[in-house]
């Protein structure tokens, strides 16, 4: 039977891996993975389905077994997104031998890691738009991080939160983290985590322009290592508490003890030299296991075999695990299905698992002679047996934009994990960038006032916002944006802002989560077009890192310095709030003192014309949801958020408190939301639940309305539900500023702050939903909060 019960479960509890799923070069199984990593079987050989003239290597970790998943989605006839195959695969496999119906669908979470995301179906988009060939609204549906997500949740049935995470290539891993993180913090009973990516000739052509693909399969630490090897596939983990697994005999293959996430701030790709900010994630991890480093048997390395990396990790472990490093041993996965960018952290975390299992280290394949600047014990030529006293692993994942991800297993029952130092919630700072101008002030005028700058182009009502020169100019130099798209101009600008408001400092323990809806639509735009007439040669390496969804994050915390725990959250137009509820809850657990959430969304041609194909944006298409009021808007909103009791150490202002939060999705292959709002008004009553207070305590709603008939009476019917006998406000502000995107729940919030300054209105509700039916909502009370007695 399911347990369907709401109220709150005690945080601090242990969370179990008890299954997998992977599909890799390898073979079908997660079982096919961990034999091919045991016996050092090498499965990087020529690329059959891909055209690989003009690169520098023919080989690549491809899945040559059928990627047929068992559930369907909506797609074009002569389309598949292999991405999103991959992903159901791997988490067919995972839900294969979970009973049916243990697990409350509206309790089953998901949380996807991704690099490159639907890149295939946003390729096949820009190939027909170059063409001049009619648009298919269908493509663009399946090309953001969110519509991978929705897409395996609508096919099982996950109705819990659901969330995409695209820290490039610690995706993976930072997905396991978060998904363990809802799962402790009782905010879902059970969460499917992992990640996928697919090859594609747009990654091929990238990685070669930046000339770093070995023409052999990848030697990882190898002193004759010559490059990484590509690789694709998917691996799931199924995550629940331990007392759940206990209750209902399921048998744990090891445990979450703790991950942690840091920020290089020092280049597009490449790593740190020292290693100190990928030192700094592991530290992390290990703090947050409560483990000290010569309990660590065993490291799964990021081991890409390129030349920068492999030493910089090297120096990195040294510097975490200290003297005990040297004893250690290390392999790398990539060594024998290559580098799987957004699902490499995933499929190395179930290696990771297997081999704490078997107490047996895989071997690193290829490695042949020492590099006197990778100086560790990398298990070259064959497993061997860890000590037979080890209970704790690491696995490690270091990603473009110098995003650093470190997850630390344990075996079951070997090691209790300490209580948090659980800590409130505060917000110190606030910058506003969009249509309306510069500041939360100019959007509450703008909307007080009802009319905001539009754009009329191509019978689509467009919000820009147009920041001038000397508004960049004190952040930027013209050299320093010589490379960075708007997307990164816009995200350091509003960053910068919102740390001058709080009068913060950057340092080591304030990091930037980043949220993002439609990604770096200017720079893929930019990077492929050029690619269907010229091939490879035509990839250009200055712009090929922008187009990782978390290159803006990069850019914020190099020009910033802001070195503390760094994630990029993509949940379509939930994404605002969703970024703010992440972040509340890494400063809770006391993973950071401060976190800005910065959000950010621009527009291109191509966003407007997938908008308006797909009928959203323009009343032209017959049966549009679009009722003439809708504008799509772009912008940047950063909120500084802050453990009470920093902000209070320093003696910052306290703007506002985040009480509470709750999430919920859709979930349907019939429909991309629920005409009656049963998914969000589950996301609010979670939401007030969990801040600790009824529908008659809340003072007024920040509605996600934003001129979209369906979507907004499905929440306008919710709203009615949950405050039937109470009568807060009600706030559309997006019916006047436009729908910005992912920016939307983060821009209400930022509102509600400032309109409720005086903090005689009660708390508010916020409401956030992405068109695909996942839902978020926020509880924030405006002003400094008293103190608990």
């Amino acid at each position: 039977m399911a347990e369907t019960a709401e109220t709150k479960q005690r945080p601090g509890r242990g969370v179990a891996v008890v299954a997998a799923g992977a599909l890799t070069s390898q073979g079908a199984g997660a079982e096919a993975l961990w034999q091919g990593a045991l016996a050092g079987r090498v499965a990087i050989r020529p690329v059959q389905h891909l055209d690989m003239r003009g690169l520098s290597t023919k080989l690549a970790g491809e899945v040559d077994v059928p990627a047929d998943p068992p559930r369907g989605y909506r797609r074009p006839a002569d389309h598949r997104e292999r991405a999103l195959d991959l992903a159901l695969v791997a988490a067919g496999e995972a839900l294969a031998d979970l009973p049916a119906g243990l697990v409350e669908p509206s309790r089953f979470g998901l949380v996807l890691g991704t690099c490159n995301a639907g890149l295939l179906s946003a390729r096949a988009w820009l190939e027909r738009a170059r063409r001049g060939a009619p648009p298919d609204p269908r493509l663009p549906l399946l090309a953001t991080p969110q519509a991978l997500a929705e897409g395996v949740a609508a096919a099982y049935g996950l109705r819990g939160p659901v969330l995409a995470v695209n820290t490039a290539c610690a995706s993976g891993a930072n997905a396991i983290g978060l998904g363990a993180d809802l799962v402790r913090r009782g905010r879902a009973d059970a969460v499917l985590a992992g990640g996928t990516d697919a090859l594609s000739d747009v990654v091929f052509a990238g990685f070669n322009a930046l000339e770093s693909l070995s023409p052999e399969p990848a030697a990882p630490y190898s002193g004759d290592r010559q490059g990484l090897s590509l690789g694709e596939g998917s691996g799931m983990v199924l995550l629940v508490a331990t007392d759940f697994a206990a209750r209902h005999g399921l048998r744990p293959l090891a445990e979450v003890a703790g991950y942690g996430l840091s920020a290089d701030g020092y280049h597009v790709t490449a790593p740190r030299p020292d290693g100190s900010g990928a030192a700094e994630a592991i530290r992390g991890a290990l703090r947050h296991a409560g483990l000290p480093p010569e309990r660590v048997g065993y490291v799964n390395g990021h081991g890409t075999g390129t030349p920068k990396n492999d030493p910089a990790e090297s120096a990195a472990i040294a510097r975490a695990l200290g003297p005990s490093a040297a004893r250690t041993p290390v392999s790398s996965t990539k060594s024998v299905v290559g580098h799987l960018l957004g699902a490499a952290g995933a499929v190395e975390a179930i290696v990771t698992a297997r081999a704490l299992d078997a107490r047996t280290a895989p071997p690193t394949a290829g490695y042949t002679r020492p590099d006197p600047d990778c100086p560790l014990d990398y298990v070259p030529g064959h497993a061997r047996p860890i000590d037979a006293g080890t209970d704790a692993a690491l696995s490690n994942n270091f990603a473009f934009a110098g995003a650093n991800a470190a997850l630390v297993l344990t075996r079951p029952g070997a090691h209790t994990p300490p209580e948090p130092d659980w800590d409130r919630v505060v917000v110190t700072g606030v910058s506003v960038l969009g249509p309306a101008g510069d500041g939360a002030e100019a959007a509450e005028r703008a909307v007080r006032d009802g009319r905001a700058p539009v754009h009329h182009e191509a019978g689509l009502r467009l919000g820009r916002a147009d920041l001038p020169e000397d508004g960049i100019a004190p952040y930027l130099t013209r050299r320093q944006r010589r490379r960075m798209d708007r997307l990164a101009v816009l995200s350091v600008v509003s960053t910068a802002k919102a740390l001058a408001d709080a009068g913060l400092t950057a340092d080591e323990r304030v990091g930037v989560v980043f949220g993002t809806g439609t990604g770096p639509m200017e720079a893929m735009e930019k990077f492929v077009l050029p690619l269907f007439d010229e091939g490879p040669a035509a990839a250009d390496p200055s712009v090929f890192p922008n187009t990782v969804y978390n290159q803006a994050a990069g850019q914020v915390a190099t020009h910033l310095g802001l070195r503390g725990p760094t994630s990029t959250v993509s949940a379509g137009h939930a994404t605002g709030a969703a970024t703010v509820a992440y972040a509340a809850d890494l400063l809770s657990a006391g993973h950071a003192d401060a976190l800005v959430c910065t959000v950010t969304d621009t527009l291109t041609e191509q966003v407007a014309r997938a908008y308006a194909a797909t009928g959203a944006a323009s009343t032209r298409v017959p049966g549009a949801p679009a009722d003439g009021r809708f504008t799509l808007a772009e912008g940047s909103v950063a909120l500084v958020l802050e453990r009470l009791s920093a902000a209070r150490a320093r003696g910052a202002t306290v703007l506002g408190e985040v009480l509470g939060q709750g999430m919920a999705s859709d979930a349907s292959r019939a429909r991309l939301w629920d005409p009656r709002g049963r998914g969000l008004e589950l996301a609010m009553r979670r939401a007030l639940d969990d801040a600790g207070l009824g529908p008659e305590g809340v003072g007024e709603v920040w509605l996600s309305a934003a001129g979209l008939t369906a979507a907004d009476r499905a929440e306008e019917a919710a709203v009615a539900r949950v405050f039937d006998t109470a009568d807060p406000a009600r706030h559309a502000p997006k019916t006047v500023l436009g729908e910005p995107m992912g920016v939307g729940g983060a821009l209400c919030l930022a509102l509600a702050l400032w309109t409720g300054r005086s903090g005689t209105g009660g708390p508010a509700l916020v409401n956030s939903s992405s068109l695909g039916g996942s839902h978020v909502s926020l509880v924030v009370a405006a002003g400094d909060p008293k103190e608990e007695s």
